[in-house]
């Protein structure tokens, strides 16, 4: 943990006040605000640029405090919070009172988890509550895994930033409908489908669209500036080098299979063989590409499974339409 003892203070006293606090977890920097209060809440989405018909997640400190927030908790729920919590798994489940509307987007269920990040946990209970927040950067853009990433794009517009180290896992929570006796995946994310099994017994579904809300549903979300175009691994090359000689700043991202293929591209990433590590980096690599001045980025979809599946969900919300702002 790098935050300083009386930067946690400061920072639980600003979220008293009202204020937003950028702060790390396990997966992305989370941009927060008091859970209880609509006012501050609501500057999130004004601060985001992010519709307010799109639910946040409430984080707490600890799986005890699951009943203070929510109702009608199933088994399987219960279940789900004491394997992975802390941890990279969000639950969507009955919003209790102590929820306001502006956090669920007008939705009676309220996404839920306990973040794996001492800095987090120590913020949580400095404040002695409920902490709402998305990721830490504008509605549609590359989610921030460092400090500098949030205050690259955010700015003044956050009250404080907690400096916690880069973020261990690099992509968001699993979110899952616990609603019922089945839970099932709403996004991917850092538990896996195959962790999800283990414990349920069955592997549960994944929908790309549900009739829940939730984070990172946007056609378009992890979006970097230059466009995203995804083809199969062994047309990546082809595909970057007539890009640019089209005209286009290309940037690659090289399947470790090809990881040592010439390409002649204006930058190139090779991928890590590890999807862990590939996870960890993946909005790095993007941000990289921008700052490299790569108006058009090639990748291939990674097997889709455990982190794959995460990664491969975020790769195709970066090439999808875009936002506009």
């Amino acid at each position: 943990m790098t935050a300083k003892t009386g930067d946690i203070e400061k920072a639980a006293g600003v979220l008293r006040a009202g204020g937003l606090v950028a702060f790390p977890t396990e997966t992305v920097y989370g941009l927060g605000a008091n859970a209880e209060d609509p006012a501050a809440v609501a500057r999130i989405f004004q601060v985001k640029g992010r519709p307010p018909s799109h639910p946040l997640i409430v984080h707490l400190g600890d799986a005890q405090h699951l009943d203070d927030w929510v109702q009608d908790v199933p088994a399987t729920a219960r279940l789900l919070a004491e394997r992975f919590w802390p941890g990279p798994l969000t639950l969507v489940l009955r919003r209790g009172p102590r929820v306001p509307l502006e956090a669920t987007g007008g939705l009676e269920t309220v996404a839920v988890r306990v973040p794996d990040h001492p800095v987090a946990l120590a913020l949580l209970s400095a404040f002695g509550g409920g902490v709402t927040a998305p990721s830490a950067n504008r509605f549609g853009h590359v989610s921030p895994t460092a400090a500098s990433h949030v205050r690259a794009e955010l700015g003044d517009a956050v009250d404080f930033v907690l400096d916690g180290g880069p973020c261990e896992v690099g992509v968001e929570s699993t979110i899952v409908d616990a609603t019922g006796e089945m839970p099932s995946i709403l996004r991917p994310g850092g538990v896996t489908r195959e962790d999800l099994e283990a414990v349920l017994g069955r592997p549960p579904a994944v929908h790309s669209t549900s009739r829940v809300r939730v984070p990172g549903q946007h056609p378009s979300h992890y979006a970097p500036r230059a466009r995203v175009v995804l083809v199969e691994p062994e047309k990546v090359v082809a595909e970057a080098e007539t890009a640019q000689e089209l005209g286009h700043q290309v940037g690659v991202f090289l399947p470790p299979s090809i990881a040592h293929t010439p390409v002649k591209a204006h930058a190139v990433v090779a991928l890590p063989a590890s999807m862990a590590a590939y996870a960890r980096g993946l909005y790095g690599f993007l941000r990289e590409l921008d700052q490299r001045g790569c108006d058009l980025i090639v990748a291939s979809l990674p097997v889709e499974e455990g982190l794959g599946l995460a990664i491969a969900n975020r790769l195709r919300r970066a090439a999808g339409p875009r936002t506009t702002e």
